[in-house]
């Protein structure tokens, strides 16, 4: 199965699908993105790119090569010169890590249940409510 995202004219993923393998093939056999887009174009319209369910921060969890940075979801922004799929921004004071084309916090999270504030821009420890 492949997975597809359809991205709006902001480059913003609207949604993902999940395509059969046939509707992806030449007619030699050989899979190939342009002609599952095409399919999903024909079929609902709008812009389509491939993404992987297997790849996440740049790193392929099967071992295999990594495929666009991250698995496209819902808000994600496909970022063409980059060839990735960027998240939403967590904060303001956010920088994008280059490397797995998420965003990271200024400074490092400590070990433990830590939540960013932003207005002060450090990690404060979680507060559990007791039960």
């Amino acid at each position: 199965m492949a997975h597809f995202a359809e991205l709006n004219s902001f480059l913003k993923v609207v949604r993902v699908v999940v395509v059969d393998d046939e509707d992806t093939k030449e007619k030699d056999g050989i899979e190939t993105e342009s002609v599952g887009a095409k399919y999903l174009s024909g079929a609902f319209g709008g812009t389509w790119v491939r993404t992987s369910y297997n790849t996440t921060l740049g790193t392929h969890k099967l071992g295999g090569a990594p495929f666009r940075k991250n698995y496209a979801g819902i808000g994600f922004t496909y970022d063409v010169e980059r060839d990735a799929f960027i998240p939403p921004k967590n904060y303001p004071s956010w920088v994008l890590d280059e490397t797995t084309c998420c965003w990271e916090a200024p400074t490092p999270k400590p070990e433990g249940d830590y939540i960013w504030n932003e207005d002060t821009q450090v990690w404060d420890k979680a507060k559990h409510p007791k039960p």
